[in-house]
């Protein structure tokens, strides 16, 4: 089971991070409302923002450690991060931009294979399309797929559903309940909405003008 230890403080213009939080595997929930810090909190352990003070490890390893002068790279920190936006490439399909995440993995043998993830994303129709041509949600499970080949020990999920209307939110939760179920792999989940994580989340960290709590979730 994956372990996540972090601790960050960071002062922006309008607000200041100061989160700590000690965490197992399963699916944790990041939950707060629009400009609690949530995506930065994010941006940190993916290593796409460099705080102020920080320290991060998975299973004992550090990897943000800037006293200590430790700050490992984005690309070799194994995780897998799903933006907001989908991200996708426009030129490439379905196929083309899920094998670019294997660019990203850990190891090249082993590992969960396109095949695999096609399966598990009932993505086969699509693989020959491009992205112009998918719904939102058929956008958000290919980025989905794509995070899962590079091998993540670790997944960061900001907000999967948003932006989506009712339907295409449906569409994406039974994916999101496979991968939890099947896969066991540790996710972050970003949302401000409770109803997309309830009876799904095994640890909550509420995040409020930038500081966080932590709950174990109501049954």
């Amino acid at each position: 089971m994956t372990s996540l230890k972090a601790e960050i403080r960071h002062t922006f213009e309008r607000l200041t991070l100061n989160v700590r939080f000690d965490l197992g595997g399963g699916l944790t929930a990041l939950l707060g409302p629009s400009g609690a810090g949530k995506t930065s909190v994010l941006n940190v352990l993916a290593g796409l923002l460099r705080p102020d003070h920080a320290r991060v490890e998975i299973d004992g390893v550090t990897l943000a450690d800037p006293a200590r002068g430790i700050w490992v790279p984005p690309h070799q920190r194994q995780i897998g991060y799903v933006f907001q936006e989908s991200r996708l490439f426009s030129h490439l399909t379905v196929r083309q931009n899920l094998a670019f995440g294997r660019w990203f993995a850990a190891r090249r043998d082993g590992g969960i294979g396109i095949d695999e993830v096609v399966d598990l994303l009932g993505l086969r129709a699509l693989l020959h399309r491009h992205p112009a041509k998918l719904s939102g949600g058929e956008r958000r499970r290919v980025a989905l797929g794509r995070a899962l080949l590079s091998h993540p020990r670790l997944l960061l999920l900001d907000e999967p559903l948003g932006s989506l209307d009712v339907a295409r939110r449906q569409e994406i939760l039974p994916y999101l309940d496979r991968l939890i179920a099947e896969l066991k792999l540790p996710m972050i989940y970003v949302t401000h909405d409770w109803a997309e994580i309830h009876g799904r989340a095994q640890h909550v960290v509420y995040m409020d003008h930038g500081t966080s709590r932590t709950d174990q979730p109501a049954p």
